[in-house]
């Protein structure tokens, strides 16, 4: 991945993360998509996995 790849992953964190309420049952579809776009920027896969995860779309 390049660096303005990681920088463009990072931004859109950081803009999702500015849109956090504090009520859970709001902000669950932004923290889905967090972890998802955490989860491509350290290029971490599920256990035992050669593809891409398929419980949470990442």
């Amino acid at each position: 991945m390049s660096e303005l790849q990681l920088k463009e992953l990072e931004a859109q964190i950081a803009e999702l993360k500015g849109k956090l309420t504090g009520d859970m049952f709001q902000d669950m579809e932004i923290r889905d998509q967090i972890h998802n776009l955490e989860m491509k920027l350290k290029g971490v896969k599920p256990m035992d996995s050669s593809i891409d995860c398929i419980g949470c779309g990442s």
